[in-house]
Parts: structure tokens; sequence; C-alpha cells
């Protein structure tokens, strides 16, 4: 079943099409539609990957941040450590 609609009622529909379009337009029309389809396909797909990339540059900018503040804080204590063992 597809979208609810069952295998009589798509006949139905097809039948509509045929006689309101024409039997030589039916080749055109879906081709245009796999067109858009695809192009659809592709936009999502794009978006998609960006949203995941831009994700992936946000995760490793606050990875890098925070490792970036535990080598300060650890060069601050070797140099807090440095400057009392230099005035003994």
């Amino acid at each position: 079943m597809f979208l609810f609609i069952g295998g009589t009622e798509i006949i139905f529909i097809l039948f509509i099409v045929v006689m309101v379009f024409g039997a030589d337009k039916l080749p055109e029309i879906a081709r245009g539609l796999g067109k858009g389809m695809r192009q659809l396909k592709d936009a999502t797909n794009e978006i998609k990957n960006e949203i995941q990339k831009s994700a992936e540059e946000h995760i490793d900018k606050e990875l890098t941040e925070d490792i970036n503040k535990e080598i300060d804080n650890v060069t601050k204590d070797v140099n807090a450590i440095k400057n009392t063992i230099k005035r003994q």
C-alpha cells in the first residue's frame, strides 16, 4: 500500500492522467518528475552534508579549545613550580 492508496486507485489516477495529458506527453511528464525528484534529493543531500560538516567543525573547535585550556593550565602550574624551585 502506497500512501494509503490501493492498486485500483492508482490505476484510476493513471487513467485520468492519460485522458488529461495524452499518451504522447506521459514520457515527458515522467522525465520532468524524475529530474525534479533528483534535484530535490541532491539538494537534501547537500544540506545534510553542510549540516554535518558544520557540526564536525564545531565539535573540533570545542575540542581544540578544551585542549588549549588544559595546556595553558598545565603550563601555568609548571611555571609556578619552576619559579618556586628557582627561589629556593
